[in-house]
């Protein structure tokens, strides 16, 4: 067998690979196959350096070694990326794809249009203080967390609770959450699509107020009116200046503003009156007509998903790869031009050059630390555990975690000098301060930003790399949405695994259905809501109750010796897993839960009616987004109530028969779950599918640990040290 670190090594194809001349494909193949030499050496250091530590502090090990016990290291560890581990599941394909997609999935559009903004109302550079802070106690357990649920058990959220099947229901919640969310921001993507094609022009539509859509107070066209009745105008009571019956201006801008009446720019009219026909709307009893511009771009974003995902991660893994990387690129590039734009200091100095250290005694501003941590890693929705689901028995979790987060957080602050830089550049030429112009989520992306880019030359371009960024920040985040929703599906019901090019179809095309409602004329009402109430601390709930099954109903002893088996007992090069687990032992006992508990009450306490600009929501509608909020809830009890309906014996007797791990939980592979020798009387082959030999040809008895002596001296190829009880 040829050695990976050998130059000359070629990954085999896999079998059913068509040869393909295109020389761009052939120039991807080579640089995966770089990667995945490069990645093999760096792993092949790591794990020599961590088998030798072990060997020196246990000399057992010396002895047990022996050549098949070595060959089943080197085999754990040289990973051929052209065949899958679990044939029946599928896994990735490249040692990127997973880093990729979950960088994608966690890295959105939040990163880009919500922390900036949160930064400089929350104190500047202070407000990284609590954002640290929660990363550190509140996302990265959760995080890790779920990654090592799914990698370990090789199931989606629906199916990865069988360790107590009364929390099925956390399963069935994240995919409801999943499903809402994945409705609402493909629009977003669409929106996005709109603004896209609307740049393919020499004088963008949104420069000017000379529209069918603009209205009488967009800002261009009011003109100076503080002496409106010496030029023979009207001044009226509400502040505005009328020429006869229309209006000629803002005589009083206070008394205006009092009255509701303020100029509009013209991004925001666009927006308003073209993009969302706001306008022709009154509020969510208003749905008005469907437009079909609209739903066509919807329809595009949602092939796009569909073809991304026709292969499952085969074919999204290697999109990452442009969708995930290319808005670095082009927050590169806007950042050179943005600090090379006059007045972009006083927007970095807004943002994050003035700190005001006070308001680290804000409650307020944890409560936003620790919501957009929460909510920027994309934890507790499902997404972590099915892409992790996918992963190979071995792969370390714990490394991509940290990657993972410390990337997303270290995105959002990189964003926020971008973002800035072009505020600080429209305020110099607006000539009002930055606070002025400062706005968080959509406001930021689809008025404020395409405001500022139609005043710098060569707009067009701008625009067009802009909205580009954000389509592709919006995919990434899309797909393992949709992929929760389908890989929860199909481990239901296995034999559709085989059809999973319909079960993606029709998933895509009864989101795309449902989210024709905000294609409509009121459709921006319902997406407001649907934000707001779909996913808020409902999914808290979720990461509350996740941290108190694994740590108080499974046991952190139990699942911290499941992450050993997986990753080893030097996990971090040579920093040991004795050494660390006990920190995770207090978050997800005690830390992080109560961090999430605090989150909960404190915005239930802070709740306050939806609203939307000045438009006030009915009570039927904020019943309609309870309804949202109260269906995930009811999804994660519903499970247990069956549960212990169906369960037999007494009401104690059920209660532990539906919190005990049933007989297939556990790995999927019969040769991992060999691995698990601290659980007396695990089962090693549940279904009975065991019958075929390792490559290297030792039998399957040889990995039956059941007992502590190993006569085969055959050992976990996570770790070298001989797998033994530590209860």
């Amino acid at each position: 067998m040829s050695d990976p670190g050998d130059p000359n090594y070629d990954i085999p194809d896999s079998e059913d690979q068509k040869p393909d001349n295109n020389q761009l494909d052939e120039k991807v193949a080579s640089l995966q196959k770089s990667v995945d030499r490069l990645c093999y050496k760096f792993d092949e250091f790591v794990t020599t350096q961590s088998q030798a530590v072990a060997v020196d502090q246990n000399p057992k090990n010396k002895k047990n070694k022996t050549p098949n016990g070595q060959q089943l290291v080197q085999d754990d560890f040289t990973t051929d990326f052209s065949k899958d581990e679990n044939e029946e599941r599928g896994n990735w394909s490249g040692r990127l794809d997973f880093i990729l997609s979950c960088l994608g999935y966690a890295v959105g559009l939040g990163n880009v249009w919500r922390f900036p903004y949160l930064c400089y109302r929350n104190g500047g550079a202070v407000f990284f203080i609590p954002y640290v802070i929660m990363l550190v106690f509140v996302g990265i357990p959760i995080f890790f967390m779920e990654l090592s649920l799914g990698q370990f058990a090789s199931q989606g959220p629906l199916t990865c609770w069988r360790f107590a099947s009364m929390f099925t229901g956390i399963g069935v919640a994240m995919v409801i959450v999943s499903a809402l969310v994945a409705i609402y921001y493909n629009m977003i993507i669409a929106w996005s699509f709109y603004y896209l094609f609307a740049s393919f022009t020499s004088y963008l539509p949104w420069q000017d107020c000379n529209n069918a859509w603009n209205t009488e107070f967009c800002s261009k066209n009011l003109k100076p009116a503080a002496n409106c009745t010496d030029l023979g105008f009207r001044e009226g009571q509400n502040g505005v200046c009328y020429n006869g019956s229309s209006v000629y201006g803002l005589w009083n801008a206070s008394v205006a503003k009092a009255n509701g009446i303020t100029p509009r720019p013209a991004s925001e009219e666009y927006l308003y009156g073209r993009v969302w026909r706001l306008y022709d709307s009154e509020g969510l009893h208003d749905i008005g007509t469907l437009h079909w511009d609209l739903a066509l771009c919807l329809l595009l974003a949602w092939v796009i998903i569909f073809f991304s995902l026709i292969r499952g991660i085969k074919s999204s893994g290697k999109v990452v790869y442009f969708t995930a990387i290319f808005p670095y690129v082009v927050l590169v590039i806007l950042l050179v031009r943005g600090l090379t734009l006059e007045g972009y200091y006083s927007g970095i100095e807004f943002y994050i050059l003035k700190p005001n250290i006070t308001k680290l005694y804000e409650a307020a501003v944890w409560k936003d630390a620790a919501v957009q941590i929460f909510f920027s890693l994309s934890a507790s929705w499902g997404g972590l555990i099915a892409l992790s689901s996918y992963n190979r028995f071995h792969n370390n979790a714990l490394r991509d975690s940290l990657i993972v987060s410390i990337s997303n957080c270290l995105t959002s602050f990189f964003a926020g000098f971008v973002i800035f830089s072009f505020l600080g550049y429209l305020a110099n030429e607006l000539g009002v301060e930055v606070g002025e112009v400062a706005d968080g989520g959509i406001g930021l992306a689809f008025v404020v930003y395409p405001r500022a880019v139609s005043l710098i030359p060569g707009a067009t371009f701008w625009a067009i790399l802009f909205f580009v960024m954000l389509i592709t920040l919006g995919l990434d985040s899309e797909f393992a949405l949709v992929e929760t929703v389908v890989t929860s599906i199909i481990d239901v019901m296995p034999r559709l695994r085989k059809y999973k090019t319909w079960v993606v179809l029709a998933v895509s095309v009864v989101l795309y259905l449902l989210g024709l409602l905000l294609c409509t004329d009121g459709g921006a009402y319902y997406l407001q809501l649907m934000d707001e109430y779909s996913g808020g601390w409902n999914v808290m709930l979720i990461a509350f109750l996740e941290c108190i099954a694994i740590c108080y109903v499974y046991g952190f002893g139990r699942f911290k010796e499941d992450i050993r088996i997986m990753i080893g007992d030097y996990p971090c090069c040579c920093i040991p897993w004795d050494g660390i687990y006990w920190w995770w032992a207090i978050t997800w006992g005690f830390i992080t839960p109560v961090g999430v508990g605090f989150i909960m009450v404190f915005s239930w306490i802070q709740y306050q009616p939806l609203v939307f600009g000045s438009y006030v929501y009915p009570d039927w509608g904020l019943v309609l987004g309870w309804l949202m909020t109260m269906v995930v809830v009811v999804g994660l009890f519903i499970p247990l109530v069956y549960y212990m309906v169906v369960a037999e014996g007494s009401l104690g007797e059920r209660f532990l028969s539906i919190a005990s791990p049933r007989i297939d939980w556990g790995p999927a592979l019969p040769k991992h779950r060999a691995l698990v020798t601290y659980v007396p009387g695990f089962v090693r082959d549940p279904h009975g599918k065991d019958t075929m030999q390792m490559e290297n040809g030792i039998p399957n008895d040889a990995f039956n640990f059941n007992t502590h002596d190993n006569p085969n001296g055959i050992h976990n190829p996570a770790f070298e040290k001989e797998a033994k009880s530590r209860f």
